[in-house]
């Protein structure tokens, strides 16, 4: 499937089953964008991709037994476009790599050795995890159990030790809000589009 298929309106999405998991984020999930929660946002955008979200309950045995790729949507990244979810979903659907949507650093990053701080790290490698990561329903067969979503970095991190990854560069309006103030950034920006 090409990526023009994926952004196509009247092109049937890729099926994939999902969750937007809100542990581990704190009252975040529920702030506010346009009037509504970020979670809401999140869950409304993974539904438009086409993407049938599980109960928060679902067996494992059952999502495995699905045979279809699994997406976790960060709440915290609530506006991410849904070309976007689609283009990932469809990248993981016949493989066996993980996808992963990724913004670069754009903060300068120091070494510290022994409590010193060094010289600048190049950030031309650097990534920041951002959303969705989808796993094709081959590494979704391996997994014993979910896959703990409370931290995106750490899961990915855990995932490249076992399965390939691919880096997507999400959208500018996929950036992911630590606090009110970047909640407030991302409705400004999205009210522009």
């Amino acid at each position: 499937m090409s990526t023009t298929d994926v952004l196509d309106p009247d092109h049937e999405p890729p099926h994939a089953v999902g969750q937007i998991p809100t542990t581990g984020r704190g009252s975040m999930p529920f702030a506010l964008l346009h009037g509504e929660s970020l979670v809401a946002v999140a869950a409304w955008g993974a539904g438009e991709a086409g993407i049938e979200l599980l109960d928060f309950d679902a067996a494992w045995a059952q999502v495995r037994e699905r045979g279809e790729p699994l997406v976790l949507h960060d709440p915290l990244c609530p506006m991410t476009p849904v070309a976007f979810l689609r283009e990932a979903v469809a990248r993981a659907v016949d493989g066996d790599t993980v996808v992963v949507g990724v913004h670069p650093v754009t903060d300068t990053i120091k070494a510290v050795r022994d409590g010193r701080v060094g010289g600048t790290v190049d950030r031309d490698g650097l990534w920041t995890v951002t959303s969705p990561v989808v796993l094709p329903a081959s590494v979704v067969a391996e997994l014993e159990d979910w896959p703990d979503a409370d931290d995106f970095a750490a899961l990915v991190t855990g995932l490249r030790g076992r399965f390939p990854v691919e880096f997507l560069q999400a959208p500018v309006l996929g950036r992911r809000v630590e606090d009110e103030s970047a909640v407030a950034l991302l409705e400004a920006l999205s009210a522009e589009g």
